[in-house]
């Protein structure tokens, strides 16, 4: 099935429009005016009566009888000549006329194209249509005198149906002429007012894959400005997501290497060795190269959850402490087998923060896992959730190495690791902090412990409106 093109529709669609609009008018416009064309005619049909009855009067009936005897006057019409067809087309003599009778009927004045009518009954005055001969006439008859005489004028169909003929070649016939000639001058129009969308079209179609140049159209019309404006949102997002993807790619390429290489060798010394303390030693070496393995794939998997998410429009409101403590009994395996003391302190009810669950649990969880990675045996890390004011704070303090101020703000790039830093860390424990924290509106600030050495970790973020 072929579709038409929008230029043809607009086209179509214009005209269908104007003739909606202009035909209803003609034919309203043109019924009006035979309306008024037949009131007009009927009041000269009924002024000439009137006047012919006037003149009868200020003669006499006695007079009036005595000029026409018995057989009444007959007025004659005029023969069409040559000279009046040629100037006028056709005379109407013929299609007007009158009768006069007296009392017993008889005719007193009668035009020659009525001779042959018989009397009105006197009785019923007014408009009356008749047929006569071949015609159809349009008859007006005035109630009789005092002296019993009754005039009638009358009028052929004819010439109103030559002004009705009239009427409608004049009122037809220019929709009929203008109709294709708008048709065609719609089609060039609206060909001109397409040219920016094929100017667009074409730089679509030109438009190098990858490009960050804004798409831009000369002389843009300002409906085609938004078009423009969503595309060139929906490159930057594109390009954003693509750049990502390659991003991601090149990270999970880059982290994967060396625990997968690690893993392999241990399980090659494990299948080479006779000596089944050294396979178990080796086995030993590859359990813990999957277990990195498995912790880096799940980091790399949160990042990108993240930068996915932050396009996400799934908000809700969410208890910050619920989600705490969700954190604290999911990581109740790694806290119990690590020789550090865990101290937790949250604030009472509830503190509601607007935004998304999963991005929290994973703020969270890093603050905690990198703290308790980072302090040596019987070292301290504290959790603190409080409110302060409109705003929900998180601490996170540890008695660990720390970091250098004039390095703090280096540690959020992925994949940095401090020099000589101790646990299992990939440098991206921080950069996931980082990004939830953005997707909530959060500041983050890496402060001196208070505990003399190590790290205070205090995140910041404005409490929902729901939170009473």
């Amino acid at each position: 099935m072929s579709r038409s093109s929008l230029r043809s529709r607009l086209r179509w669609l214009i005209l269908g429009v104007i003739a909606l609009v202009l035909l209803p008018l003609g034919v309203y416009s043109f019924r009006r005016t035979i309306n008024e064309v037949n009131e007009l005619s009927d009041g000269r049909l009924a002024q000439s009566a009137r006047t012919l009855q006037t003149l009868i009067n200020n003669i006499g009936l006695p007079a009036l009888q005595r000029h026409t005897a018995e057989a009444g006057v007959v007025v004659p019409i005029a023969a069409k000549s040559s000279q009046e067809l040629l100037l006028h087309g056709h005379t109407y003599e013929s299609e007007v006329g009158f009768q006069v009778f007296d009392r017993e009927g008889r005719p007193l004045l009668v035009t020659g194209n009525l001779t042959a009518m018989s009397p009105p009954d006197p009785t019923h005055a007014g408009f009356k249509n008749l047929y006569f001969g071949k015609y159809r006439w349009r008859f007006f008859t005035l109630p009789p005198t005092a002296d019993g005489v009754v005039v009638r004028a009358a009028e052929r169909y004819d010439s109103r149906r030559d002004i009705s003929t009239a009427l409608w070649i004049e009122h037809g016939l220019p929709p009929l002429i203008a109709l294709p000639v708008l048709a065609l001058l719609l089609g060039w129009a609206v060909r001109r007012g397409l040219r920016p969308l094929e100017a667009l079209a074409e730089k679509l179609a030109t438009r190098e894959p990858g490009s960050r140049d804004t798409l831009d159209v000369a002389a843009a019309p300002h409906e085609l400005a938004p078009v423009l404006d969503a595309l060139n949102s929906q490159f930057t997002l594109l390009e954003e997501a693509l750049e990502r993807e390659r991003r991601f790619s090149a990270d999970v390429a880059h982290e994967l290497r060396t625990p997968l290489a690690s893993t392999m060798i241990n399980l090659e010394n494990a299948q080479a060795s006779r000596d089944t303390r050294e396979a178990d030693v080796a086995l030993s070496g590859a359990r813990e190269s999957l277990a990195s393995l498995a912790r880096r794939v799940e980091q790399l998997l949160s990042l990108a959850r993240l930068e996915a998410s932050s396009r996400s429009d799934k908000h809700a409101d969410i208890d910050l402490l619920a989600v705490a403590r969700g954190v604290i009994e999911e990581l109740s395996p790694l806290i119990g087998d690590s020789d550090v003391e865990l101290e937790v302190t949250l604030a009472d009810g509830t503190l509601m923060v607007h935004g998304h669950e999963a991005a929290l649990a994973a703020l969270l969880r890093n603050l905690l896992e990198n703290a308790l990675r980072h302090v040596p045996d019987g070292g301290h890390v504290r959790l603190v959730i409080q409110r302060e004011s409109n705003r929900a704070a998180i601490e996170v303090i540890d008695d660990g190495e720390g970091i250098p101020p004039e390095r703090r703000a280096a540690v959020f790039t992925r994949f940095h690791r401090e020099t000589g830093s101790r646990g299992e860390g990939y440098g991206l424990g921080l950069s996931i902090v980082q990004r939830a924290a953005q997707l909530h509106d959060a500041s983050i600030d890496l402060l001196d412990s208070p505990y003399g050495r190590g790290l205070r970790v205090l995140v910041r973020m404005p409490l929902s409106d729901a939170h009473g």
